[in-house]
């Protein structure tokens, strides 16, 4: 009997030691950290990865994720310092560095970051302006970082990273924008286009300078150009003719003007005709003497 007795106490006590041993027993995984509160305070540090004892129905062990957490930052809608009205949305990385601080000093740290990062986004939205969102967005990033890192410092969480996602405009405003671009390739285009003329033009000159030299040069080049587009096999062959041939044909086919002959006297006075020399002698009477006179 007494043998029967100590074998059931025996089992018993095994069985208890068991179902202790599975109540007290747990395990922290490699990525997180335990924090264990005893009777409702903080007791000892923070519980390393692996097999951890505690007192049932006495202590609870609470775990802690410190892997990095990315967390989404819902579009925000601002206006910029420009007056742009515009949406912005962003990522945050951030993760925990104090297990303790992240559960003592702030009830929810996911909920606390995401409520942090989106003011801080709608402030970073007021404070810049659009050609800033669009072109330089790591300046904001990190002024969004600081932002937001000041805060959770104290929280036992450290912000890694802080990245802008979109900018959303207004259509209106994508269409002024897509006339300024356009407006300024144009601008580009006309400038290569007159830069392009005036090294041409500079060639030009100096090849035109190299062949007044020689005459002959100018004629080789023409009959350069004949062959180049007899080659083309065309039906019509265009012959460039020196302006100094038409300008010689155009004086050749004018007639030629008779000379006036220079006649005595004042220029531009026409001289009175002479008087006969039957005028100038007196006329005889019928009598035969002389008319009086």
């Amino acid at each position: 009997m007494v043998e029967d007795l100590v074998v059931t106490l025996a089992a018993a006590a095994g069985s208890a030691g068991v179902v202790y041993l599975a109540m007290a027993a747990r395990v922290v995984k490699q990525y997180e950290r335990g924090v264990l509160f005893r009777l409702g305070r903080v007791a000892g540090d923070v519980r390393l990865p692996g097999l951890n004892l505690i007192i049932p129905f006495v202590d609870r062990l609470q775990k802690v994720n410190m892997q990095i957490v990315t967390l989404p930052i819902p579009a925000q809608e601002g206006i910029t310092r420009d007056n742009v009205t515009v949406r912005v949305d962003a990522v945050v990385y951030f993760r925990v560095v104090d297990a303790s601080s992240a559960l003592i000093k702030v009830e929810d740290y996911k909920f606390a970051v995401s409520q942090m990062a989106q003011t801080s986004l709608r402030s970073i939205i007021g404070k810049s302006d659009l050609d800033d969102l669009l072109s330089n967005r790591e300046k904001l990033n990190q002024g969004l970082e600081l932002m937001i890192d000041s805060p959770a410092v104290g929280w036992g969480i450290q912000v890694d990273r802080v990245e802008i996602k979109d900018v959303s405009l207004p259509d209106t405003m994508k269409r002024s924008m897509a006339r300024q671009a356009e407006a300024d390739r144009e601008r580009r285009a006309r400038i290569i286009n007159a830069d392009a003329e005036l090294q041409a033009s500079k060639k030009l000159a100096e090849a035109a300078q190299q062949m007044s030299g020689t005459p002959a040069a100018l004629q080789l080049r023409l009959l350069q150009t004949v062959m180049a587009v007899a080659a083309e096999k065309n039906s019509t062959l265009v012959l460039p003719i020196p302006v100094e041939l038409l300008h010689f044909l155009e004086r050749g086919g004018q007639p030629s003007l008779p000379e006036k002959p220079e006649q005595p006297g004042q220029p531009g006075q026409p001289e009175k005709p002479e008087k006969d020399e039957q005028d100038r002698e007196p006329t005889a009477h019928t009598d035969g003497g002389p008319h009086p006179g």
